[in-house]
């Protein structure tokens, strides 16, 4: 397992902006070390620990992008051709021989077709009859061949190392003929919540108690990372039980994440146990929902301390622990997509933080983002209705409605 120096989250204690708190954090973390080979259908959303190099062309060879009638360029007359078809050639089944100069071969989508011809036109456009084919007066040149390597070359870096694989990745790795990919292992993180007033769904509520929503959403949210989850379940608000807790699970595991506790309250514990075998920094990020946040080393593991409002506890994970552990994990960080919505709603806000307000889209074009429910750090049901967050600036002094803001879509922070 990979250990980290005790100082990788170190910082002042002045507000931080999460652009600012990625940026001193980048360079310190090292990614874990252990690489494995899987198959190739095992690999989705694993992160390449190796370049792939292509040990073909894609195409191998030049092929018919559509069915037709292939042909020699100069053949072609101004106003119009008639040509005897000469052959016939489908898809995985070369020509032996070649075909006539003057002559046309009967083509199909992804047939082999002969260097000598240069030129495939579509079917809709021809007439065959009687062995010989009409083609129409204005022909492109060079149109619908689908030429050997456009698609990728042979000795070419197919599939960049750090990357996080997805569909198209696996489907391009089959197209150079690959049946398994050396990838990194996946990241070890044990899971809690912390509390006295937290109680697991299915355990009778008690007075002044509430269920469980942070540890199952996290839980999602580590799984959609491709993350090996430990779930250490609800540790009470006992020093001595928070501490034995983290320390046993950070000796096997690359990081730790909490939720609660790590605010400056009389039973805010977890800071106390990270500090005493290892360091915590409170970051006092300047974004709304998503503070407090802690970070740190326990025993050589990163540790995460997430709000524990459950919205918070997204927002934080979203912008400040997912880029976390993405690094640990070895992909190379690519920050999210963000798209330009127009505002529906009025909403005012102080200058000096940032603000992520949850909405949906309308369906019209331009998109119009919708507020998806009220604005508290506890309410989870607007949650699940956005679609994702409305990102306000923090010199801002709020939006009116038909402003232009920035959204980002949760499709694209949590996978």
């Amino acid at each position: 397992m990979t250990r980290l120096p005790n100082d990788c989250f170190a910082t002042d204690t002045s507000p931080l902006s999460v652009e600012a708190a990625l940026e001193r954090i980048r360079g310190r973390l090292t990614p874990v070390t252990g690489i494995e080979t899987v198959a190739l259908d095992d690999a989705l959303d694993r992160v390449l620990a190796e370049d792939v190099i292509s040990p073909i062309d894609v195409p191998p060879h030049d092929n018919a992008a559509v069915d037709g009638y292939a042909v020699r360029s100069d053949d072609l007359k101004p106003g119009g051709t008639e040509l005897p078809v000469a052959d016939r050639i489908a898809a995985g089944h070369p020509l032996d021989g070649a075909i006539p100069k003057g002559s046309a071969a009967r083509v199909f989508t992804g047939a082999p077709v002969p260097a000598a011809l240069d030129t495939v036109v579509m079917q809709e456009d021809c007439h065959e009859a009687d062995g010989r084919v009409r083609l129409p007066a204005q022909v492109r040149v060079r149109a619908n061949i689908r030429r050997r390597g456009e698609d990728v070359r042979r000795g070419a870096v197919t599939l960049t190392a750090g990357r996080r694989l997805g569909p198209g990745d696996l489907g391009l790795a089959a197209s150079i003929g690959g049946t398994a990919l050396a990838v990194r292992r996946r990241l070890r993180v044990a899971l809690a919540s912390t509390g006295d007033e937290v109680t697991e769904p299915g355990d009778p509520l008690r007075s002044g108690a509430v269920f469980d929503a942070n540890r199952h959403t996290v839980k999602g949210l580590l799984a959609r990372l491709g993350c090996s989850v430990t779930d250490l379940g609800i540790v009470r608000d006992d020093p001595a039980a928070i501490a034995r807790t983290l320390r046993s699970a950070a000796g096997s595991h690359d990081a730790v994440i909490t939720s609660g506790g790590v605010s400056a309250g009389e039973e805010d514990h977890v800071r106390a146990a990270v500090a005493a075998h290892g360091r915590i920094d409170a970051w006092r990020l300047s974004v709304k929902p998503g503070r407090p946040v802690a970070l740190g080393v326990i025993d050589g593991s990163a540790f995460i301390g997430l709000p524990g409002n459950p919205v918070a506890a997204v927002v934080a994970f979203v912008t400040l622990a997912r880029p976390i552990l993405l690094a640990l994990s070895g992909a190379v960080a690519i920050a999210p997509a963000r798209y330009p919505v127009t505002a529906g709603f009025d909403h005012a806000k102080k200058p000096g933080r940032r603000e992520f307000l949850r909405v949906r889209l309308d369906s019209g074009m331009p998109p119009v983002a919708l507020k998806a429910g009220p604005d508290g750090s506890s309410i989870l049901s607007a949650l699940a209705a956005a679609d994702g967050l409305l990102d306000i600036p923090a010199d801002s002094t709020g939006l009116a409605k038909g402003d232009t803001a920035d959204y980002l879509p949760f499709n694209e922070v949590m996978r």
